[in-house]
């Protein structure tokens, strides 16, 4: 085992819970697997209830419902009514996909603190075509009715080429639906965003446009609407901390009850992630393989073992390091001091060729078709 030699584990904080690749959207950007259709287990309520209580005994606080999406599972009032008797924070991630005026009152009767609703541009025609379903005009009523029913209005829109130069436009449409809270998360490439990166990453010239727009932006409403700007790191010299460390806040439970220290940590070669139905979270966490791999620095390689910034970054992002170099153990290539760093110098000058060429290749949705149809190296 890679592991560490902290035998006693900070316990988890933060229980993202996702309960079924479900989802009638078909974003290229998806984080969920290339190989989603693959597991389409799932669960039952009263093992969603058991892995909550559990998690909720050793500590975590913040609970997210997330997908595929969540609104596809009939039990999710139920699901949120036992996590406010446990005493969790809960967040609803949603597309607002199904989430009429009936459903909004149930789930705030359950006890439901939260809903942050995605939306992919700020036309009907570009939204409808990333998301690959009718659904802009769907969420714009669902936004209202957010704001209507007393929960904060939180809006999330992932940032990529295909709608970056709407930034001043989506800005606009987050005002006008009353947003409170407005994230701004240039895509991260795992998933089905890594299968796309060439066709979704934009020029650097396009980042540092957008970026100023919304921060000035972000001025001028400071009094009335919050606004995050999550910084692509393909862009900078440091790698973002890897789930502000491997096994340290962060719990995943896929659809079909595997744990993970991270969603994208599926991807990841050798781990035997453990599943809820054969053990508790107190043992997932505590003595599995899979969450003790990465935590500590023994697992580290050079230059990272001996860099005096590893308390800070951890190395960087392990799926991403996999993904770019093979090598679940290599620095995150995103870090300047790593010997690969060539390959994300690689990747945008590839993407900026993509985004100049007349001959630009079609974006691959996600959907079940296509979900059987690649694998992780097609």
């Amino acid at each position: 085992m890679a592991g560490s030699n902290n035998p006693k584990p900070t316990p988890p904080r933060w229980l993202l819970a996702e309960l079924t690749y479900k989802c009638p959207l078909q974003c290229p950007y998806c984080s969920n697997p290339l190989d989603y259709a693959q597991h389409n287990s799932e669960i039952s309520t009263e093992d969603w209830k058991r892995v909550l209580s559990q998690a909720r005994k050793m500590g975590a606080v913040q609970l997210g419902f997330s997908g595929g999406e969540p609104l596809s599972r009939q039990d999710l009032p139920e699901l949120v009514e036992h996590a406010r008797q446990l005493g969790y924070y809960t967040n609803l991630i949603t597309s607002g996909y199904g989430l009429n005026e009936e459903r909004i009152i149930q789930l705030k009767e359950a006890g439901l603190d939260h809903i942050q609703l995605s939306i992919q541009a700020s036309t009907q025609e570009l939204n409808d075509h990333i998301a690959g379903t009718v659904s802009y005009e769907n969420k714009k009523a669902v936004a209202h009715l957010i704001k209507k029913h007393g929960y904060p209005m939180v809006l999330c829109v992932v940032i990529h080429r295909e709608n970056i130069h709407q930034m001043q436009q989506i800005l606009e449409m987050a005002e006008e639906l009353g947003a409170d809270y407005v994230e701004l998360a240039n895509t991260q490439y795992y998933g089905w965003a890594h299968k796309n990166r060439d066709l979704l990453m934009p020029t650097k010239e396009q980042y540092e446009t957008a970026e100023a727009i919304a921060q000035a932006y972000k001025e001028q409403v400071a009094d009335k609407m919050k606004i995050y700007y999550i910084i692509p790191d393909f862009h900078e010299d440091r790698p973002k901390a890897c789930m502000n460390g491997w096994g340290t806040t962060f719990l995943t439970i896929a659809p079909d009850g595997v744990a993970l220290p991270c969603h994208s940590a599926r991807e990841l070669p050798g781990l035997d992630c453990p599943n809820v139905n054969d053990f508790s979270i107190e043992q997932i966490w505590n003595d599995s393989k899979a969450f003790n791999f990465f935590r500590g620095y023994e697992w580290m390689k050079e230059p990272c073992r001996s860099c005096d910034e590893k308390e800070k970054d951890f190395g960087g992002c392990r799926c991403q390091a996999y993904l770019l170099t093979g090598d679940m153990y290599s620095t995150d290539p995103v870090c300047s001091k790593s010997p690969d760093h060539r390959l994300i110098d690689d990747a945008i000058h590839t993407a900026r060729i993509s985004a100049l060429s007349s001959d630009e290749k079609p974006l691959i949705f996600r959907n079940s078709k296509n979900s059987k149809k690649h694998t992780l190296n097609s």
